[in-house]
C-alpha cells in the first residue's frame, strides 16, 4: 500500500495548526488541554512511531529503497530527501513543538502570566520550537522570576 505523503503532510499540518489555535486562543479548560495533550500531541506521536518503525523495518522508500542511516550526515540527508523521511521528520517536529507549547502554557498559567504575554512565546514555539521555549524561559526565569504558587 502506497502512502499519500503530500496528503499526510497536509493533514498533520492542519491538525497541528488547529491545536495551536485552540491552545493560544481558547479558554484553557483542563479537559481541553488534556485533549490537546493526548489526542493531538499523542496522536502525532503515535503516527510518528508507526512511521519510524515502518521506516526502520521496510525503509522510507519501500522495500526496494535503502534502509535509513541515522549515523552520518549523508545518511540523514538521504532520509530527508524522500517524501516519507521529510513527512516523518516533520510530524516529529509537530508533536514535540506542541508538547513544548503545552508545557509553556501550563507553566505560564501556573505563574499567573496573562494570555497576551504568553502568546508571543507560544507563536514562536509553533514556528520555531526551541526559540519559543527559550523566550518563555528567559521571560519567566530571568526577567520576571515569577514563582509557581
Amino acid at each position: 500500500m502506497a502512502v499519500d505523503w503530500p496528503g499526510l503532510f497536509r493533514l498533520a499540518n492542519a491538525v497541528a495548526l488547529i491545536a495551536w489555535l485552540i491552545l493560544i486562543l481558547a479558554p484553557r479548560r483542563p479537559w481541553l488541554v488534556e485533549a490537546l495533550r493526548l489526542g493531538v500531541a499523542g496522536g502525532l506521536a503515535t503516527l510518528y512511531v508507526g512511521l519510524i518503525v515502518t521506516a526502520l523495518t521496510v525503509g522510507f522508500a519501500g522495500p526496494a529503497g535503502p534502509s535509513p542511516d541515522f549515523s552520518t550526515i549523508a545518511g540523514v540527508r538521504a532520509i530527508f530527501a524522500t517524501d516519507g523521511g521529510a513527512v516523518t521528520g516533520w510530524i516529529h517536529y509537530l508533536a514535540f513543538d506542541l508538547v513544548a507549547g503545552l508545557w509553556i502554557a501550563g507553566d505560564a498559567d501556573a505563574r499567573g502570566i496573562g494570555r497576551l504575554v504568553q502568546a508571543p512565546a507560544l507563536v514562536l514555539c509553533f514556528l520555531a520550537g526551541p526559540a519559543g521555549l527559550f523566550i518563555h524561559l528567559v521571560m519567566t526565569r530571568l526577567i520576571w522570576r515569577q514563582k509557581v504558587p
